[in-house]
């Protein structure tokens, strides 16, 4: 889930290569609705969405049985140790800062399923 269609495409084109079926989403308000119509196995979400920040969807998520334990990539290119610490207390696995490489992704996504 990015706002960008560029990094969108990206990400779903990786995700796709390791095997992953993959639903998109341009904004926060249309990841939360797509996140309570059917569960996803992994959720890769920018901090910085339209509608609905990153961690706004995060806090939908842990407020939400059916979602609980959903393992979480966030992607972002706010890099402050509070950005961080922020996403890691509402259960955000692993913190990803833009720019990232395909190598990193897919360590990223390993990590978060693990």
């Amino acid at each position: 889930m990015d706002d960008d269609p560029e990094i969108r495409t990206l990400i779903s084109t990786a995700l796709s290569r390791l095997g992953f079926e993959v639903t998109q989403a341009a904004d926060g308000r249309t990841a939360i609705k797509k996140l309570d119509a059917k569960r996803p196995d992994l959720l890769c979400i920018d901090l910085m969405l339209p509608e609905s920040s990153g961690y706004d969807v995060c806090e939908h998520i842990n407020r939400t049985a059916s979602l609980s334990g959903l393992p979480i990539v966030m992607i972002s290119a706010r890099a402050m140790p509070a950005d961080r610490a922020q996403a890691e207390e509402l259960g955000v696995r692993v913190y990803l800062p833009k720019p990232f490489t395909l190598a990193a992704l897919k360590q990223a996504v390993e990590e978060a399923l693990t």
